[in-house]
């Protein structure tokens, strides 16, 4: 399925340039135009999904995997220091291109990339709590 209004459906299908380092059936990993870090690299399944909740948990676990193997290999050719993987969903969460995609973005000592979150003050009482919610 594709979104003809989705941008990163068209870079998925080629039908907008870009900057290619790695394509495969489902997936097509390409360099982000406005990069956090040197390398910043963003996964794009070729077929539509705004966000995790709507992907398959077959695409979502092939996304995962690839994720890591593009890290592996791209910490070994741009000999960078650490690496975040991130994936963001609906605006709350920092998600600003409705097209289930995922964040490979290379770190390197002293750069001025920031990808993080306040911590916060919480009981054992209010953790217990919150997992009961989870769990049901």
């Amino acid at each position: 399925m594709k979104d003809n209004n989705c941008i990163f459906c068209k870079i998925a299908q080629g039908e907008v340039p870009s900057v290619v380092i790695y394509e495969d059936d489902k997936f097509k990993v390409i360099l982000d135009m406005g990069p956090a870090a040197k390398g910043h690299a963003l996964i794009l399944p070729k077929e539509h999904a705004k966000n995790i909740y709507e992907l398959s948990e077959e695409t979502t676990a092939e996304a995962f995997v690839l994720a890591k193997k593009m890290a592996e290999k791209m910490t070994k050719a741009l000999s960078c220091d650490g690496f975040n993987i991130v994936q963001n969903n609906e605006p709350a969460a920092g998600q600003t291109v409705f097209h289930f995609h995922i964040h490979l973005i290379p770190r390197f000592e002293g750069d001025d990339a920031k990808v993080g979150w306040n911590t916060h003050e919480i009981t054992k009482e209010e953790m217990e709590a919150i997992a009961e919610q989870i769990k049901g």
